[in-house]
């Protein structure tokens, strides 16, 4: 008990980090301006606790899947980070013991992305129906990324927008965009994200060459992505600042490149193996439906400049 209790202390009071600072963040956005007071900081709650129960319904999701399989998984540390548009960068698990059954791996791997959905999407609906529609301002301003999803969700509600308008996210829309930004990005098929558990356990070995190509296109993707904000913008005579900003647009896969191939580095290049065991067909039907997730999710340019 004792040992269980000193395993907790660390993660709860990272949590607790974690939620004043995205009380802070969410604040900062309420109030246009930082927080000058503990009563102005509590204003944050509308963009902090939709967020963190996202993150949290993601990280328990895997925490307790991993629980119901005897395997040990650590809780979930949390990343506080105030000064970050989001106020923290999520949390980890840590699974410390290899996970020996496909049915296991694909459980703990589908679970929190599963479960950070169904609390992600119902918060982007009321964010996004509570966002007023205005004039775009005059000045530069960030544009979120839009997913097929997203971009559903978004007409449903506000239907057709008039050219020179957009939807301003309240801070709930935006801790809902969060969560479909966080899933999109672990959805990924690489390594030990958990669309790289989730396609393990659907191909055995042959995602260790899935991810390699994953690591190879992806630079591609941030290319593409560029040329495509970019060129159109520069035959319409954009220049300067404006067109840099939209040839950078695709930047944030680059970025997130170089993080994978850290992650390799410290990891190993290939995904633990497994037990030669046959995924049950409830849950390889479950797999397919959570990887296909990231194609509803995928957003080409994750925020960029107007």
């Amino acid at each position: 008990m004792r040992g269980r209790k000193t395993q907790w202390a660390l993660p709860l009071f990272l949590i607790a980090l974690t939620f004043l600072s995205t009380f802070y963040v969410g604040a900062s956005r309420v109030l246009g301006r930082p927080p000058a007071s503990f009563d102005e900081i509590l204003t944050g709650w509308v963009f902090s606790v939709p967020l963190m129960a996202i993150l949290l319904a993601h990280e328990f999701g895997h925490f307790f899947a991993g629980m119901y399989h005897r395997v040990d998984v650590s809780p979930p540390y949390f990343i506080p980070v105030p000064f970050f548009l989001l106020g923290t960068l999520g949390a980890v698990i840590q699974i410390r013991q290899r996970i020996r059954s496909r049915n296991a791996l694909l459980d703990i791997g589908a679970a929190g992305p599963l479960c950070g959905m169904v609390v992600a999407v119902p918060v982007v609906i009321y964010g996004l129906a509570t966002s007023p529609v205005q004039p775009l301002p005059e000045t530069e301003y960030f544009i979120e990324g839009r997913s097929v999803l997203y971009l559903a969700i978004l007409h449903g509600l506000k239907g057709t927008i008039a050219a020179g308008y957009d939807v301003s996210l309240s801070p709930t829309a935006l801790a809902g965009w969060a969560g479909l930004l966080v899933t999109m990005i672990n959805l990924l098929p690489f390594g030990q994200l958990d669309g790289g558990h989730i396609a393990y356990a659907l191909m055995g070995p042959r995602q260790n060459r899935v991810s390699k190509l994953v690591m190879r296109i992806l630079p591609f993707v941030a290319v593409l992505i560029g040329l495509a904000y970019g060129v159109p913008s520069y035959l319409e005579g954009v220049r300067g600042d404006r067109l840099m900003y939209d040839v950078a647009a695709g930047m944030h896969w680059l970025v997130w490149a170089g993080v994978l191939w850290f992650l390799t580095r410290a990891t190993g290049p290939g995904h633990p193996p497994t037990e030669d065991t046959e995924l049950t067909p409830g849950r390889r039907m479950i797999g397919w439906f959570t990887l296909s997730l990231f194609v509803l999710l995928f957003m080409p340019s994750w925020i960029r400049v107007q």
